[in-house]
């Protein structure tokens, strides 16, 4: 059997994943995509995702941790990016430079 689903004019909700490297590259990337705050919880601190922040951050993003440690994003939507003002530094993250150059 199969069932079709009308595509949703907007997405609104909460998804609760465990750290994940992975995964906390992706949650940054959309959420700078994405028009609005958006909170992520359990953003790791090591070296792969923090590039990634820093990356987002030149492209013009707000990304901070709050009072409780969570990673708040400002995203700008795609045309809210800005033009770098100087070279994406990946640092040695494969995963951000293959995921930020789609972008």
């Amino acid at each position: 059997m199969v069932q079709t689903i009308p595509q949703a004019s907007s997405l609104r909700g909460t998804v609760s994943l465990p750290a994940d490297k992975s995964i906390s590259h992706r949650s940054a990337i959309l959420s700078a995509l994405g028009d609005g705050r958006s909170r992520v919880y359990n953003f790791p601190t090591s070296a792969d995702p923090l590039s990634t922040l820093d990356c987002i951050r030149t492209l013009g993003i707000s990304a901070k941790r709050d009072e409780d440690g969570v990673l708040v994003v400002r995203g700008r939507g795609l045309d809210g990016l800005q033009p770098p003002s100087e070279p994406l530094d990946c640092g040695n993250s494969g995963t951000t430079m293959r995921l930020l150059s789609g972008v």
